[in-house]
């Protein structure tokens, strides 16, 4: 396709979040004498935030993991450790230079409420790059509904039509679509492989360096 204006999905996209989400899940069971979850399970987890972690961690229902004491206390301990382990995916910096060497336009939009969102693109140092940032909390609603990636594109003032939307989720897809945008779903991040081809993508992306190539970029 014609390279466009990118936007970003941000944790299990550009962003390795996992480790410190299940860091901090791991910290709250400790305190309550509960054994710590492997990485590797709690990983898949995090696509639903706080309450899927809660829930999942202590095997609660979504209802109760939403009111659980808990849930305020692995936010409280993100918030203070939010990027220690957090990186970019292998290959997503490169992506983000190519397309400020293009001069072409990217920005993120996020289910991330936006203390969150804002304190891990500062601490990536994307703050000053990124055209636009949309967090979860910015409107009323967030993904699947599509009004946020519609007001990325209101503030960066193109049209829904010359963007890509990028992201690990199937409500990322969805969203994308309703806005009239192209898709592309990685495969790195925090959807269920075997899922992803059922989402709906224009493209379905393996590694960062497909991007570039799928929007005629190559490095």
């Amino acid at each position: 396709m014609p390279h466009p204006v990118v936007l970003f999905d941000l944790d299990g996209t550009l962003a390795d979040t996992a480790p410190d989400l299940v860091a901090a899940l791991n910290a709250v069971l400790g305190e309550m004498k509960r054994p710590p979850i492997p990485l590797d399970i709690g990983r898949w987890w995090v696509a639903g935030g706080s309450v899927r972690l809660i829930a999942e961690g202590f095997s609660v229902s979504d209802v109760e993991a939403k009111q659980h004491p808990a849930r305020n206390d692995l936010l409280d301990h993100y918030g203070s450790h939010i990027c220690e382990l957090t990186t970019l995916f292998p290959g997503v910096a490169e992506v983000l230079d190519t397309l400020d060497d293009s001069a072409t336009p990217w920005g993120i939009v996020t289910n991330k409420p936006t203390a969150y969102t804002e304190a891990l693109i500062s601490a990536l140092q994307l703050e000053t790059r990124a055209a636009t940032i949309i967090s979860g909390d910015t409107l009323p609603v967030s993904k699947p509904d599509p009004r946020p990636l519609l007001l990325a594109c209101e503030k960066m003032g193109v049209y829904p039509s010359d963007c890509v939307y990028i992201g690990d989720d199937r409500r990322d897809m969805t969203a994308g679509r309703a806005a009239g945008m192209k898709t592309m779903a990685v495969t790195w991040g925090y959807g269920q492989p075997e899922e992803i081809n059922t989402w709906g993508a224009d493209f379905i992306i393996e590694s960062p360096t497909e991007i570039l190539v799928a929007l005629a970029l190559n490095p």
